[in-house]
């Protein structure tokens, strides 16, 4: 999503606490000041008292500075004329300006700011301590303009990678999704061949017994309702490419999947108790091995050398269940896309409408995944 040149980003309860803070920090010393010099002058209280009150509603205008940023950064700069105070609000202002990268915005305001400066320095006079004032006041005012375009350019930094991890999350849907047509596209395209060879043999066979015609009209009727099944997830997905994909793995071949990571030398335990496997619809069973599959090479990635606990239960009419945990080493974190892999889980599981879980859970990664699986 593009935003507009002058986007800002919400600031989080935190930021906005530290900027109030910053900005009340002067108001709180000058009052201690103000009360110091009113007990020796007393004939000094209403200047103090003015002082204070510009300070706080400097205090009160900073609130807008985001929607009115020029406005409100040139009214509590007018305050600073006046009031030692309001320079906490006023610079919070300035800043919250810089950030914009407006120059015409600006040097109009940073030169109004020493205008202020100036008048509120000079009132006493053109004194060595106004001197001392008003350099001082020029340094840090260079000092926030540097500072407010360094918050910009960290803005802008954050937003350009979380744009980037967001384009990297959809493409790793998008590719989920295009393998998952390509399987698709296989038993499809199976089934139906099934569907037109038993139609094919009711249609011209006039040998078949009663028993046979049912056990054929059965035989469709599955295969159909599976078809149906398998063509809700594929709807609204395109192939990649006009090719066929190769034959596509399913629960079968998990031995073969362990027998090869263990060669390799991952340490594998399995716990299988599914019941009833060879009526598992053969979406659910290539899901199943996607998923394990995936999650063995997360293992392999963050926890090498570590022993991954595999666990699949299931039966028609309560689903299928994939448990997958093992140690997660301290101190490792995922490296940029190391996210990708759950994400494109998340996306598969999804649309075979089942559930997933992952957590960290007593110094172990824990994934869990449940598929429906129809009695």
């Amino acid at each position: 999503m593009r935003h507009h040149p002058d986007y800002q980003p919400p600031l989080s309860r935190g930021d906005s606490l530290l900027r109030y803070l910053a900005a009340l920090a002067p108001i709180l010393f000058y009052a201690v000041v103000i009360t110091w010099t009113v007990t020796r002058h007393p004939e000094r209280l209403p200047t103090g008292v003015l002082d204070l009150s510009l300070g706080l509603l400097g205090l009160v205008l900073i609130r807008w500075r985001r929607r009115w940023p020029w406005q409100i950064a040139a009214a509590t700069v007018l305050l600073t004329a006046a009031s030692a105070a309001a320079t906490g609000p006023a610079y919070v202002a300035y800043v919250s300006l810089c950030t914009h990268r407006r120059w015409r915005w600006i040097l109009p305001i940073a030169g109004l700011f020493l205008v202020c400066l100036s008048v509120y320095s000079l009132d006493d006079g053109f004194t060595q301590q106004a001197m001392i004032s008003m350099v001082s006041g020029v340094t840090i005012l260079g000092g926030l303009t540097v500072f407010g375009l360094y918050l910009r350019s960290q803005r802008d930094a954050d937003l350009a990678a979380e744009r980037a991890e967001r384009q990297r999350i959809e493409q790793a849907k998008l590719s989920e999704r295009t393998k998952i047509a390509q399987e698709m596209h296989d038993a499809l395209a199976h089934r139906m061949s099934l569907l037109a060879m038993l139609a094919g043999g009711l249609a011209y066979r006039v040998d078949l017994s009663p028993e046979e015609t049912r056990e054929t009209a059965r035989a469709i009727q599955v295969n159909a309702h599976q078809s149906l099944q398998e063509l809700r997830t594929v709807l609204g997905t395109l192939r990649a490419d006009g090719g066929l994909a190769p034959p596509q793995p399913t629960l079968a071949d998990l031995d073969e999947l362990f027998r090869e990571v263990r060669a390799a030398g991952q340490k594998v335990l399995v716990a299988d108790t599914i019941e009833q496997r060879d009526e598992l619809p053969t979406q659910t069973g290539r899901n199943a091995y996607r998923i394990v599959q995936e999650a063995l090479t997360n293992a392999r990635k963050h926890a090498p050398g570590s022993s991954v606990t595999v666990e699949l239960a299931g039966r028609p009419g309560e689903g299928l269940r994939i448990h997958v945990a093992n140690p997660t080493p301290y101190g490792v974190r995922a490296g940029p896309g190391g996210r990708l892999g759950l994400v494109g889980l998340a996306e598969r599981v999804r649309m075979a409408g089942g559930t997933i879980t992952h957590a960290q859970q007593n110094g172990r990664f824990v994934l869990d995944v449940r598929l429906p699986w129809e009695a």
